[in-house]
């Protein structure tokens, strides 16, 4: 090659490297804008208020807990996040109002966010529900100690939801009351959810006039059981259909979760990584919500207990949930449907959540 081609060669890659630098660096200039307004915008300024976010020790590890609110003396709500390994404070902004009525506390769990930053696969064999369950039961008696209650709220989603009703009924008396969204009962909750994307998928192949899926579904459909060899045939088509998946949706609040404060770029890679590693020990038929039923814990609560369910959750569908609930016996209980909400309603419809909190959960706390 002659000299001054190569000289022009190096010269264009050097530019290019030059415009790929100066790109970079103009859209984390642009990030770091963005996060300084959302901390502006999520700011507590109340003389009462609370915003703190730290690492505690809980279960013989550090786990990262977040708590805001606008008044140190509202109660104390611990929401319990889905997942496995979801951790939702990225995803809060919208509970931005949630926080006139509530102190909201976010805990990382065993696996998630930058709790399995801080710890990574060191974790894996403590990753069951015995011990996950014990945390959650030394966070909330660190909670009450250094916020100086006797007792809070409890809301659990999806995993969160499973997990934490294991943890009231470990230790009922820390907790005013239990609301469940997204709730998961064990088994029945999959298979219903499969029944459903069965009929989702003839939906979708009726559209599309494929005659082949029909024919392979129809007989799934009459007599839907999990078992591998229908969804072998389920997960062809639903890709085949494209029918929406749970890992398909894409949350975020008002501020989109690159853009919350104090997110960093290394937080984001745990915040991905720790759901795949959480995945790992709980999801799917070998994990605690396929072989375990929410039942076998008893059906006597000594507390109160919400159901917050949306009617067009396919994830985890209410039919199975409000079944249980129709079972328990509880001091005072309340299945609260959000027509048209889907699984994510404390994310995607967080006012209406919230509304709801006010009105069958917030008076709750005044005893």
């Amino acid at each position: 090659m002659p000299r001054k081609a190569a000289r022009l060669i190096g010269v264009s890659l050097l530019g290019l490297a030059g415009v790929l630098v100066a790109l970079s660096a103009a859209g984390l200039g642009f990030r770091a804008y963005r996060q300084h307004v959302a901390a502006e915008t999520l700011a507590i300024r109340s003389p009462k208020g609370v915003q703190e976010g730290a690492f505690v020790e809980i279960g013989g590890i550090k786990q990262w807990i977040q708590i805001r609110g606008e008044d140190r003396d509202n109660p104390v709500l611990l929401f319990v996040h889905g997942g496995p390994g979801g951790s939702s404070w990225p995803m809060s902004s919208g509970w931005r109002p949630w926080e006139k009525h509530f102190t909201i506390v976010q805990w990382d769990q065993r696996g998630a966010g930058r709790t399995y930053g801080a710890a990574g696969d060191a974790l894996a064999p403590t990753m069951t529900l015995e011990r996950m369950t014990q945390d959650g039961v030394e966070l909330v008696e660190y909670l009450r100690a250094h916020l100086q209650k006797d007792k809070i709220v409890l809301v659990g989603h999806s995993w969160g939801s499973f997990l934490g009703i294991h943890i009231v009924k470990q230790r009922p008396d820390l907790f005013y009351a239990y609301v469940g969204t997204g709730q998961v009962v064990g088994r029945a909750t999959f298979e219903k959810s499969f029944e459903l994307a069965i009929t989702h998928l003839q939906e979708l192949a009726q559209s599309a006039g494929n005659s082949e899926a029909l024919t392979e579904l129809a007989p799934i459909a009459a007599r839907p059981l999990m078992n591998p060899q229908n969804r072998l045939v389920a997960d062809r088509w639903s890709k085949a259909l494209a029918l929406p998946s749970i890992e398909s949706f894409q949350l975020a609040g008002p501020i989109p979760p690159p853009f919350m404060p104090d997110f960093s770029l290394l937080d984001w890679y745990y915040w991905r990584k720790g759901m795949a590693f959480s995945a790992r020990y709980l999801r799917g038929r070998e994990g605690p919500m396929f072989k375990r039923d929410v039942a076998s814990l008893g059906l006597a609560f000594p507390i109160p207990v919400i159901f917050i369910e949306g009617d067009a959750d396919y994830n985890t569908p209410s039919e199975p949930a409000e079944q249980l609930f129709n079972q328990i016996t509880a001091p005072h209980k309340e299945f609260v449907r959000m027509h048209g909400g889907g699984h994510f309603i404390p994310f995607d419809r967080p006012d209406e959540f919230l509304a709801e909190l006010v009105a069958h959960v917030r008076p709750l706390t005044d005893n």
